[in-house]
C-alpha cells in the first residue's frame, strides 16, 4: 500500500498510479462506484464540509490527489488542495410529491450521475445529498468514487471508516466472519494421501491451462450469445441505466447453505444465475435459457482472516496483508444452462455454481492472466491493455461483485442508516449485479441498460428464484 501520513508536514511526493488504476481511467474505460446510504431521518447537510475535511480526506492521499502524467508520460497521483464544496452536490426536485414520485426522480438522478465522467481536474470523488423522502428512506446520501482510487473493499472500507454505530458510537463496527459459510476442513483433509496430492496437482494444472486459454479466447475472440441480457451493441457503457434493488434475509440464505453445503456466495450466485435464466426464458426466443452466457465474478485477492481487522490494517499499516488499492481478479463463470428453467430442479444452479467456482479457485489461471496484462502493459502500454480489459468485459453478459457490510445499524453524522447498496457503473455490459450485507439482510442491486432490460421483471425473477431455491432446500422434507 502506498500510504502517506495525513500530517500537515508529511513529505509531498507523487505516487505512481497502479496499472489497474490506469486501465479503469483511460480513453476506453471510466469505471466508478456509486454507494447509496438511506437515512432514517431527513438529511441535514450542515456538517458535510467539515466531516469531509476531518474524516474522509485523511483516510487516503488519493482522495486529495489528481491523476497527472510525469515527464516520461507515466501517470502519477499528485496531491492538491481540495475545495470540498466543489465535490458536494444537492439536487433540486419539485416539492410536495409522493415518495413514489421521488423514487422516480432518484432513479433518474442516479442514472444521470452514473453516465457523467468525473472531472479530471480535481480528485475523483463526489457526494450527492438527496433531501427528498423516497419509499425506502427519508433522504439518501450517494458517494460517487472512481474505481481508479481503489476497489470495492478499499472504497467501502473508507466509507465504513466515516460511520459509527447508531446504538453506541464508542463501540466499533462489527462484520460477519470472512470464514462464515466456507466449507470446513476435516482431519482427513489434513492427512491426504500422496495419491490425492498428486491428483490435486494434476487437477490444478489442467484447470489452470483451461482457464488461462479460455480467458484469452473470451477476451479476444469468443463473445457470449446475443440474449435478453446482452444486446452486443458497441458503446453500451454510454447508454442510460436503471438501478433497482431487492432484499433477501441473510438467515434464510444461511439455511439454504446449511442444507446444501458450500458458501453463502455460492447460494446467492446460484440464485442470481437461476433468476437470470428465468428472465431470459420469459423474454427471449425458445432456447434463450440454454444460450452461451458468461458472468464475470470479481474475487478479492487479499489475505483476509478477519474482515474488521483487515479494514483497520488497510487504513493504518503500510505493510498490511490487505493493502489499499485494486486487489481483485475476474473469474469467468459460465451461467448454467437449462432446456427449461421453469421445470429444472432449482438446486442444480447452486450445486453447479459451487463446483464451477471451486474449480476456478483451484486454478492459477487468473494470476497468469494478470501476468499477461502486465506483459501487454510493458510492451504496448496501458491504453492497449485497457482495450484488452474492455474486451474482456464487453464479450461477457454480466458482472457480479459483493461487499460485506456491518452487522448492526450505523449512522453517518448522527443520521441512522436504514439501508445501503452500491453499483459499479461505466462498464461495457448491459447488466451488473452487486450484493452487500447489512443488519442481517442481503441487498442485491441491479444495474440494467435502460430500454433494453426490463428491470422490474428481472427483480421479480430474482425473487422467484430465491423462493424456489429456499422451498426446495429448506421446506421440502
Amino acid at each position: 500500500m502506498e500510504f502517506m501520513g495525513d500530517r500537515a508536514d508529511a513529505v509531498e511526493v507523487d505516487e505512481p498510479v497502479s496499472p489497474t488504476g490506469q486501465y479503469f481511467n483511460s480513453s476506453v474505460l471510466s469505471i466508478s462506484i456509486l454507494a447509496a446510504l438511506e437515512s432514517d431521518i431527513p438529511i441535514d447537510g450542515s456538517q458535510t464540509n467539515s466531516l469531509l475535511k476531518t474524516v474522509f480526506l485523511p483516510i487516503n492521499p488519493r482522495f486529495s490527489s489528481i491523476m497527472v502524467r510525469d515527464e516520461h508520460g507515466v501517470k502519477q497521483w499528485k496531491r492538491v488542495d481540495v475545495k470540498v464544496e466543489d465535490h458536494v452536490h444537492v439536487p433540486i426536485f419539485p416539492d410536495g410529491l409522493s415518495p413514489e414520485s421521488y423514487d422516480e426522480y432518484l432513479q433518474e438522478y442516479l442514472a444521470k450521475i452514473a453516465m457523467e465522467k468525473l472531472p479530471q481536474s480535481r480528485p475523483l470523488w463526489e457526494i450527492h445529498l438527496i433531501k427528498y423522502p423516497t419509499s425506502n428512506a427519508a433522504g439518501t446520501v450517494v458517494f460517487k468514487l472512481h474505481h481508479a482510487l481503489g476497489d470495492g473493499f478499499s472504497l467501502m472500507g473508507a466509507l465504513f471508516n466515516c460511520l459509527r454505530r447508531a446504538d453506541n458510537p464508542s463501540l466499533p463496527l462489527t462484520f460477519p466472519s470472512s470464514r462464515q459459510g466456507l466449507i470446513s476442513s476435516d482431519s482427513n483433509n489434513r492427512r491426504r494421501s500422496i495419491f490425492k496430492r498428486v491428483t490435486d496437482i494434476l487437477s490444478m494444472f489442467i484447470n489452470t491451462t483451461s482457464d488461462f486459454a479460455w480467458s484469452i479466447l473470451k477476451s479476444s475472440f469468443v463473445e457470449d450469445d446475443w440474449t435478453p441480457i446482452r444486446a452486443g451493441n458497441e458503446g453500451v457503457e454510454f447508454r442510460p441505466i436503471t438501478i433497482s434493488t431487492v432484499t433477501f434475509s441473510l438467515d434464510q440464505i444461511k439455511q439454504i447453505k446449511d442444507k446444501l453445503g458450500g458458501t453463502i456466495n455460492d447460494v446467492i450466485t446460484g440464485i442470481i444465475f437461476y433468476g437470470t435464466r428465468l428472465y431470459m426464458q420469459n423474454l427471449g426466443p425458445p432456447g434463450s435459457s440454454n444460450s452461451h452466457s458468461t458472468a464475470l465474478v470479481l474475487l478479492n485477492t487479499r489475505i483476509i482472516n478477519n474482515y474488521q481487522m483487515s479494514l483497520k490494517e488497510m487504513m493504518n499499516k503500510p505493510d498490511s496483508k490487505s493493502p489499499w488499492g485494486n486487489r481483485f481478479v475476474f473469474l469467468h463463470v459460465s451461467i448454467p444452462d437449462s432446456a427449461d428453467a421453469e421445470m429444472v430442479n432449482p438446486l442444480d444452479f447452486v450445486h453447479k455454481v459451487r463446483e464451477i467456482i471451486k474449480k476456478k479457485r483451484g486454478s492459477l489461471g487468473v494470476y497468469l492472466t494478470g501476468g499477461l496484462l502486465e506483459m501487454i502493459r510493458k510492451i504496448r502500454g496501458p491504453e492497449t491493455t485497457a482495450q484488452y480489459v474492455h474486451s474482456t468485459l464487453k464479450n461477457t453478459s454480466m458482472a457480479i461483485t459483493n461487499v460485506i457490510g456491518p452487522m448492526e445499524q450505523i449512522s453517518l453524522a448522527d443520521h441512522p442508516v436504514r439501508g445501503m447498496y452500491f453499483m459499479v457503473v461505466g462498464g461495457p455490459q448491459s447488466l451488473t449485479v452487486t450484493i452487500v450485507s447489512y443488519m442481517g439482510e442481503l441487498r442485491v442491486a441491479v444495474g440494467a441498460e435502460k430500454g433494453f432490460i426490463n428491470e422490474k421483471l428481472y427483480i421479480s425473477c430474482l425473487e422467484n428464484a430465491f423462493t424456489r431455491i429456499f422451498k426446495a432446500a429448506v421446506c421440502n422434507p
